[in-house]
């Protein structure tokens, strides 16, 4: 009967110290995961500020051909966006033809080349360009004969020993071969003949063709042993440096265009470069059966590249509002959210083992080339608007001024920032 008793009392006290140790388990159990949150708070959060930089060697920038550049300001807000074309006054366009007919002996250009006013192109040759000076040479010589009857008929004539009928003949004769040699003398003119050296041992059997204005050729329409006269040009020449853009502008769009506007546009088929142009004249009469009307603008800068017959996309400013704007390859989407990157100094951190690793290789690298590497900052942005290949964008946090952006090869620094971040973890 004790020995039960006392049995009891052992088991009684067993399960006593059972569950005070439960207890004191739980508790150490919370404490413990209470450190391990507070210490891991500020752990995932220097992750994540180190795991917005990428650092790219000077070989893979090369290789990618990453680019950056400051953030521009474009004017994306409040535009109209219209079509139209490109083309030369035709004050400024001019085919070189010869006055006179013949059969192409050189010519002297092709398409593209630039003339000056004046400059020689071709040159022709007829027959008939040798009569000419020979009719020359003969009136002169006639005229001297004249200008001797006349003066005998007067000398007559004051003696009363000649008729006055032949004084009068005389004086005509002479009159109409001067008419004559006159003529003759603005025709050799024009055909680029000097009528002072023309001579009997000075007869030119070729003519030139010069070029009547300053610019390029855009198109030859002679070939040596072809006939040309004053209705068949020879070349066509344009020139660019005064060409306009000519938009074509609805109806409904018409009373917010005005004159001294600022045009951006492109070329229909190559939109990466943009040009500025200035509205200097609106039409007062539809073009056509497009209902629209023709808005005249001055390209404005560097024209090269620009053809007369270029079709265009135009975009008009309708007021003076920038706005922060990157190239639409600038930004990148992860996540749901759209990022820049932006050139900075500052460096992610890395693991010790990886540290070691990396340093050594920074200095052999470095021991090569000594070209450092460059580190690039992922930045949330907000889109805005999108046009003429650019796209405005806000910024969630104050950026440093003059901050530099990757402008091209974005994507490649995104992705180089997430195999970087996938192998830390």
């Amino acid at each position: 009967m004790k020995f039960e008793i006392n049995r009891n009392k052992i088991w009684f006290a067993l399960a006593a110290l059972s569950i005070f140790t439960a207890c004191n388990s739980d508790k150490q159990t919370d404490s413990s995961n209470k450190e391990n949150t507070e210490v891991s708070k500020p752990a995932a959060a220097h992750e994540e500020e180190s795991g917005s930089i990428a650092t790219l060697t000077q070989e893979q920038i090369e290789t990618v051909g990453v680019k950056w550049a400051p953030i521009e300001r474009k004017e994306l807000t409040a535009t109209i966006r219209a079509n139209g074309m490109l083309s030369v006054p035709n004050n400024n366009k001019a085919n070189a033809t010869s006055l006179y007919g013949g059969v192409v002996k050189s010519l002297n250009v092709q398409i593209g080349d630039y003339v000056r006013k004046g400059q020689v192109i071709a040159s022709i040759t007829n027959p008939q360009f040798i009569q000419l000076q020979e009719e020359y040479l003969t009136v002169g010589s006639r005229i001297v004969l004249a200008e001797q009857e006349l003066q005998r008929q007067k000398t007559l004539n004051q003696g009363n020993a000649g008729a006055g009928k032949n004084l009068e003949n005389a004086t005509t004769e002479l009159n109409t071969l001067r008419t004559r040699r006159a003529s003759l003398h603005q025709q050799l003119t024009l055909m680029g003949i000097n009528p002072s050296s023309v001579s009997n041992a000075n007869l030119k059997s070729a003519l030139v063709v010069a070029s009547p204005l300053s610019g390029t050729v855009s198109n030859v329409f002679a070939k040596i042993g072809s006939y040309v006269d004053v209705s068949s040009p020879v070349i066509e020449v344009v020139d660019n440096s005064s060409l306009h853009l000519d938009l074509q502008v609805f109806e409904k769009d018409l009373p917010q265009v005005k004159v001294g506007q600022t045009i951006h546009f492109t070329l229909t088929n190559n939109p990466t470069t943009e040009y500025d142009a200035t509205v200097f004249s609106i039409g007062s009469s539809f073009e056509n059966d497009s209902k629209t009307i023709a808005v005249h603008c001055k390209v404005n800068g560097n024209k090269q590249g620009l053809i007369d017959g270029m079709n265009i996309t135009g975009i008009v400013s309708l007021n003076n509002v920038m706005t922060p704007a990157v190239p639409n390859d600038a930004i990148v989407a992860a996540d749901g959210k759209y990022y820049v990157f932006l050139q900075t100094n500052k460096e992610g951190e890395k693991h010790e083992e990886e540290k070691g690793h990396i340093h050594d290789e920074k200095e052999e690298k470095s021991k090569k080339d000594n070209k450092p590497n460059l580190n690039f900052e992922r930045v949330e942005v907000f889109k805005g608007v999108s046009d003429m290949g650019y796209t405005a964008v806000t910024f969630l946090n104050e950026i440093p001024k003059n901050s530099m952006i990757v402008v091209k090869g974005a994507f490649f620094v995104n992705a180089k920032l997430s195999n970087a971040g996938g192998h830390e973890h």
